[in-house]
């Protein structure tokens, strides 16, 4: 069987709960799915499991498949500062 390998944009951001507890949050934007696990390699693993149902899910309703052109891409940041008195 052939396969075709689809790239997908991953954000992974931690989040603190009150009691002190971190987990990690992993978003794929393109295909709307979130999971999270107690570590990155964790939440990565448990949205790639989602990501590949949501294209066999996809495939099985003969949908379109989206997926990122990660090669034309380019992920960054830019901080801004604001007057302290808007805040």
């Amino acid at each position: 069987m052939q396969t075709k390998v689809l790239d997908y944009r991953v954000i992974v951001e931690p989040e603190n709960y009150p009691n002190g507890d971190k987990v990690y949050n992993a978003y794929c934007p393109t295909l709307g799915i979130a999971d999270y696990g107690d570590t990155i390699e964790e939440a990565l693993s448990s949205l790639k499991d989602g990501i590949e149902l949501a294209v066999e899910s996809l495939a099985k309703e003969k949908a379109e498949i989206p997926s990122d052109n990660i090669t034309d891409q380019i992920v960054t940041q830019t901080q801004v500062q604001f007057p302290i008195a808007f805040a």
